[in-house]
């Protein structure tokens, strides 16, 4: 297959560009670089400088200044990964999030449509703790809405896939839009102590990014298949593992006697997050397979390693 990425120089659009890569297809990435890095680029993969959320839809940049267009290609499928991700920066910032992720999403949509190729969705299990608890949950919904607007109105086949914390290579670990695990990374690689919001109880279903590349690789084979098409088509995954850890286990993994203090838990924050729909597992035959109490003792086995 020929498929195109969204936000493919980002954490996940990376480690899906990976195995996509792997599996044989060809590659096409499109990001605007807000999150995304160029020392993520894979050989193999074309990538393209350009914002989605742009009312321009004509030709964009490359690395060295042309003006190829991405849209005179053809492709047999688009995954739509790219988002400002994080409920914190949408809090301070509702306008830029909401503007992003609803634009990028829509013009996603309309492209597909005028090329007859179907949609994969990163959707956000943030949907599950209220659409109004901050600009990213309802933006992220905005696009799973979309999506089925396409899908009824245009025949756009679509499916949506859910991530809950997601971690694993290529993460960010500094700046406001990485996660606990990268920023926990960080700050065992510098010696620094673990910090810890709230009082630590707060639990989170978090799924290893190749997993979570796993789901998204059944899916854009299926909706694409013949056979499989129907199973897919209009559905939504929950791509988490079923099983959630303390904020306070995380930071046990890394050490039972590395140090940690508590500051105060930040807005928007869930008590707990943990996916229970089982239909990625039946319809995909996805089963997630990475624990996060081994990636954290590996990633500290190797740290001790390299610097003994």
């Amino acid at each position: 297959m020929k498929v195109m990425v969204t936000g493919g120089a980002g954490f996940i659009g990376t480690n899906l560009i990976k195995r996509l890569l792997k599996d044989g297809h060809k590659v096409v990435s499109i990001d605007n670089y807000s999150t995304g890095k160029k020392e993520n680029h894979q050989d193999g993969c074309r990538y393209y400088d350009y914002d989605l959320s742009s009312r321009h839809t004509h030709g964009i940049y490359v690395d060295h200044g042309t003006y190829p267009s991405w849209r005179d290609e053809e492709y047999d499928c688009i995954y739509h990964i790219a988002a400002l991700a994080r409920i914190q920066p949408s809090l301070e910032r509702p306008l830029h999030h909401i503007k992003n992720n609803f634009l990028s999403s829509l013009n996603v949509l309309e492209f597909a449509r005028k090329i007859n190729v179907p949609v994969i969705y990163a959707g956000s299990s943030s949907k599950h703790h209220g659409l109004y608890g901050s600009p990213y949950a309802w933006s992220k919904f905005s696009g799973e809405e979309l999506c089925k607007l396409y899908s009824s109105v245009y025949d756009v086949p679509t499916s949506i896939c859910r991530f809950y914390n997601v971690y694993g290579p290529h993460q960010l670990t500094e700046g406001e839009y990485c996660t606990v695990v990268g920023i926990f990374e960080r700050l065992y690689k510098d010696g620094k102590t673990l910090t810890i919001t709230s009082d630590g109880e707060q639990r989170r279903d978090f799924t290893h990014v190749e997993d979570i590349v796993d789901g998204l690789s059944k899916c854009g084979l299926f909706i694409n298949s013949d056979k499989y098409h129907s199973a897919v088509n209009g559905k939504e995954f929950e791509l988490g593992r079923g099983v959630n850890h303390s904020i306070n286990e995380l930071a046990g993994y890394f050490g039972s006697d590395y140090p940690t203090e508590y500051i105060p838990a930040r807005d928007g924050e869930y008590d707990i997050t943990l996916c229970e729909d089982k239909k990625a597992h039946k319809l995909l035959g996805w089963n997630p397979t990475i624990n996060l109490d081994d990636y954290i003792k590996d990633f500290v086995e190797t740290e001790r390693f390299f610097n003994e």
